[in-house]
C-alpha cells in the first residue's frame, strides 16, 4: 500500500491531447504508470498515445474504470475539469495548473462535502510512487523506490530533497506536492496521516514555506499522533513581509507566518528541523540512525 496512488491506479489525463499533457503522459507511461485513456472534449472516439480519447470524464470512467485523473487544463477551466472528475467519482484528482482562481477552489471545497475525492493541488507538481505511478510533471528519473514519504508545497524543493536522498542511497515511498496556493486540496496534515498509516513509509519529510499555518498545524498533529520521525524544512527565511514569493499562498501576513517562526514551532514540537535546504538529505539520514529505521529506509536496487 502506498499513499493515494500505486501500481493498481487506473489513470486518465484531462486535456490529454495538449502538448504538456502528451509529454508528461508519455513519460509516466514509460515509467510504468497505468494510463488507461484521456479526455479532450470534441475528440472522443479518437486515440492518442495508443490510448482512447473520450469527450467526458464520465465516459472515460465508464469505459476504462479509471479512478485517478491528472488535470492538465488551463487555470481558468481547471476547476470545471475538477468538478467533472469529482462528479464522475474519480478517487484522486491532481491539478497541475498555476493561477487557478482562489474563489473557484473555495467553492469546490464546499461542493466536496460528503464526497470522497482526494484533490492534490492546484499549482502542484503532482504525486509519484516511484516505479509504480506518476501523475504530474516531476522528473521521474530522480525518484527511486524506498521508504521515505515526502510532502511539499514546493515542486523544486521536493526535487532537491529527493536528489539529495538519492545520493545517500535513500528512496521514497510516495512524494506528494500539495501545491502552494492559499486554498488547496489535501493539506500537510491529511498527507501526514496517510503516511502514518502506510506500512511502507518509515520517515516523513515535510517541506513548507512562508504563509499560512498548515505547517505548524501538521507538526502539532504529528507530535501527538505520529510514531514515525518527521524531518521539517520551511522555505523563505529571507522573504520580506507582505510580498508574495513564488507561490500564491507564500506571503507573510503575521508573526507566525515567517519561516523562522514555523521552524521554531516545529523544533519545539520535536520534529527534526532543517534550516538550510542543502541539509535535508543529511537530516533524513540522522533521523534514520537515531530511530533505528536504517535497514528499512534504504532504497531498493
Amino acid at each position: 500500500m502506498s499513499v493515494f496512488v500505486d501500481r493498481s491506479s487506473r489513470v486518465i489525463i484531462q486535456g490529454f491531447t495538449g502538448q504538456h499533457a502528451t509529454f508528461h503522459a508519455a513519460e509516466a507511461m514509460a515509467g510504468g504508470t497505468n494510463v488507461v485513456g484521456g479526455v479532450t472534449p470534441g475528440k472522443g472516439g479518437s486515440t492518442h498515445l495508443d490510448r482512447p480519447v473520450f469527450n467526458s470524464v464520465a465516459e472515460a470512467v465508464a469505459e476504462t474504470g479509471a479512478d485517478v485523473s491528472g488535470i492538465f487544463a488551463p487555470p481558468q477551466v481547471a476547476v470545471d475539469a475538477l468538478l467533472e472528475a469529482i462528479e464522475a467519482g474519480i478517487r484522486v484528482a491532481v491539478i497541475i495548473a498555476d493561477g487557478v482562481p482562489v474563489q473557484d477552489m473555495v467553492r469546490t471545497k464546499r461542493y466536496l462535502t460528503g464526497r470522497s475525492t482526494v484533490i492534490i493541488g492546484p499549482n502542484s507538481p503532482g504525486i509519484i510512487t516511484p516505479g509504480e505511478c506518476k501523475v504530474g510533471i516531476m522528473p521521474s528519473h530522480i525518484y527511486r523506490k524506498g521508504r521515505i514519504g515526502v510532502v511539499s508545497k514546493s515542486g523544486t524543493l521536493n526535487y532537491e530533497a529527493v536528489a539529495q536522498m538519492g545520493k545517500l542511497g535513500l528512496g521514497q515511498s510516495t512524494c506528494v506536492g500539495i501545491g502552494g496556493d492559499p486554498v488547496n486540496g489535501v493539506d500537510f496534515r491529511t498527507v501526514m496521516q496517510a503516511f502514518e498509516e502506510d506500512d511502507e513509509t518509515d520517515i516523513v519529510v515535510l517541506i513548507g514555506e512562508i504563509g499560512g499555518n498548515q505547517e505548524v498545524e501538521a507538526a502539532r498533529w504529528a507530535s501527538h499522533y505520529m510514531n514515525k520521525p518527521v524531518v521539517g524544512f520551511v522555505a523563505g527565511a529571507s522573504a520580506p513581509r507582505g510580498r508574495r514569493m513564488g507561490h500564491a499562498g507564500a506571503v507573510i501576513s503575521g508573526e507566525s507566518d515567517t519561516a523562522t517562526a514555523k521552524l521554531d514551532a516545529m523544533e519545539a514540537l520535536g520534529l527534526y528541523t532543517v534550516r538550510n535546504p542543502a541539509d535535508i538529505g543529511d537530516a533524513v539520514l540522522r533521523a534514520i540512525k537515531e530511530t533505528g529505521e536504517h535497514h528499512h529506509a534504504r532504497a531498493g536496487p
